[in-house]
């Protein structure tokens, strides 16, 4: 079985990098999180437009989201910065995620006199957290330990006959090693459900498989009515796509071939291994932050019309579907797919399998060096109140 070099952490997961995060509870606390981060570069960032005037099932999933990413494999510590009067307050934030043996602190604005009070301390607890996580070493993990996101964004006509089957190629060969994939983004998978619940390893996940997919398809229709058929963006078409049918035949190839194990919520981990659907939204930024609170420590991320963003706590692995995009943003696409028209899909999926294996060491992606980390968006379901 193959391996890769990652840090152990006391919950029984690795991660692939040793973050030390600084999150906000709440949408109000980012310039304080911000000003710490300029105090302390070394720090990540997890910015976030929520936290507050949120109910039921919203409510949930950011909770839950905020909390598994404070948690997740590739932090080694963190700080939760809250307001103080927020309805995610940082307590419940940190409390859950110390519970896996990493050290998460916490701090409240109003409680320490105010943001430049707060970013002082703040500083101060960032900078001994950076100390204990110099001093954690990696050491050499199996794949079965590894889960894998995958993601496709700014999707063109090529993407489902270069790009998105070669990362299938790599999808099976991490399964057959023992490992776990996450296949997301459930509008762009409209149209395919037979062809997904043929795979379901029991009858069970098959009906789940069929909900989740018959859900994001009414949803479409309540929104969009006549036009639900063209939910793909004005990019996809320019890029020569016709419809969404069209967009979920290629979008599906990026799970491989072996059977589907679970069908999982938004932010949820998986229990099984093998291939795993998790039911996110086709919006990139939102099913990103998906599969990453899911646990997934790398992601692979295809485009047809180039999209250069990743995510700040996990490296995110750019493949261009053709040669003329790859050249035309070097700068960020890691793989050239067009090479698939000369090399075949097996070989091209094989370099980007050891282009992973070495991400996953410490080798950075494009979207790291550029520090195309953005904002953390959180999927919603209904309005603020």
């Amino acid at each position: 079985m193959s391996g890769f070099e990652g840090y152990e952490r006391a919950d029984g997961t690795v991660g692939v990098r040793n973050h030390v995060a600084v999150m906000p509870s709440v949408a109000c606390a980012n310039g304080v999180v911000a000003d710490i981060a300029r105090r302390v570069p070394e720090a990540v960032p997890l910015f976030h437009g929520h936290g507050c005037s949120r109910a039921g099932r919203d409510l949930e999933l950011h909770y839950r989201t905020l909390t598994n990413l404070a948690m997740h494999p590739n932090v080694s510590a963190a700080l939760v910065v809250g307001l103080g009067c927020e309805v995610i307050r940082a307590e419940l934030l940190a409390g859950p995620a110390s519970g896996t043996g990493r050290r998460i602190d916490y701090i409240d604005i109003q409680e320490e006199g105010g943001s430049r009070k707060a970013a002082e301390k703040g500083a101060e607890v960032v900078r001994g957290l950076l100390e204990e996580a110099a001093r954690q070493k990696r050491t050499t993990a199996s794949l079965d330990r590894l889960v894998l996101g995958l993601e496709c964004g700014g999707s063109d006509a090529f993407s489902g006959i270069t790009a998105n089957p070669a990362v299938g190629v790599v999808s099976d060969w991490l399964v057959s090693e023992g490992g776990t994939v996450i296949l997301t983004e459930n509008t762009e998978m409209i149209g395919t459900s037979h062809i997904l619940e043929r795979r379901a390893a029991t009858p069970e996940v098959a009906q789940r498989i069929h909900e989740m997919i018959a859900g994001a398809e009414k949803r479409t229709r309540d929104i969009l009515g006549s036009a639900a058929s063209m939910v793909i963006a004005p990019g996809n078409m320019d890029g020569g796509m016709s419809s969404i049918q069209e967009k979920s035949l290629g979008c599906i190839t990026k799970g491989g071939g072996t059977p589907i194990t679970q069908v999982v919520d938004y932010a949820e981990p998986p229990a099984e291994k093998g291939l795993v659907l998790m039911d996110a939204p086709g919006y990139d930024v939102e099913s990103t932050a998906g599969v990453v609170a899911g646990g997934a420590q790398v992601v692979i991320f295809t485009t047809g019309r180039g999209n250069p963003i990743g995510f700040p706590i996990a490296p995110v692995i750019k493949v261009a579907s053709t040669t003329r995009l790859f050249q035309s943003m070097e700068d960020d696409m890691d793989v050239d797919a067009g090479r698939v028209l000369e090399k075949g899909i097996d070989e091209v999926g094989g370099e980007i399998s050891q282009l992973m294996t070495r991400v996953l060491c410490g080798e950075p992606t494009k979207a790291e060096l550029n520090r195309q980390d953005g904002i953390l968006c959180l999927y919603t379901t209904g309005p603020s109140f």
